[in-house]
């Protein structure tokens, strides 16, 4: 399905099973797409625990652009898709996230979508080589449950667990978290399951 947003066409991919009991609504990085294997993986994974998946490949990218523009553009068009979602699905806990640049979209936006709580995929700290440019500041700011998952090897750096609700680190993951998509997905639907409806 598409949504169209003050920025342009989104695209929406929607699974879900029978009697979902939650809305998890996930996107992509800066450069990547709704198909990326640990992507693939929580789906699935979210399925199995009943919930209802939206992946959400965001306007920019539908537009051919590799950049997200600015947070606030970016998050103006995150909240239009968000709206008629939870219009979709009234009543269902929602539980929003993503990966890298899609993961500081959700915990910026997590409070005003209503979101239950934030799934952050591989969470880009600080551009590679410049901690001094932390972005802690976002995922300490979502004012809502975070469960972060990365890998020990992420040039992005690993969050601090303070800033999370909850850390998971993968030994011998990068960025990217595809050698062991499955067990990210694990990960994800074991936090899920706390707040199914």
């Amino acid at each position: 399905m598409e949504i169209m947003t003050p920025r342009g066409a989104a695209r929406v991919d929607v699974d879900e099973g029978e009697n979902a009991r939650l809305l998890l609504v996930l996107t992509h990085g800066s450069a990547g797409g709704v198909d990326a294997p640990d992507l693939l993986a929580v789906r699935e994974a979210a399925l199995g625990v009943g919930a209802a998946v939206a992946r959400v490949t965001q306007a920019f990218r539908v537009a051919g652009a590799r950049a997200p523009g600015s947070p606030e553009r970016q998050d103006e068009a995150w909240l239009t898709v968000l709206g008629e979602l939870r219009a979709r699905w009234p009543g269902l806990p929602l539980v929003q996230g993503g990966r890298s640049n899609g993961a500081r979209v959700a915990c910026r936006t997590a409070r005003a979508a209503g979101a239950t709580a934030v799934v952050a995929l591989a969470f880009p700290l600080h551009p590679p080589g410049k901690p001094e440019r932390s972005r802690a500041d976002e995922l300490r700011g979502a004012g809502v449950d975070v469960l972060v998952v990365s890998g020990d090897r992420d040039p992005f750096g690993i969050p601090d667990a303070a800033d999370a609700t909850r850390l998971v680190v993968l030994p011998g993951e990068g960025h990217d978290l595809k050698k062991q998509p499955v067990k990210v997905g694990e990960v994800v639907a074991d936090w899920l399951t706390r707040y199914l409806g």
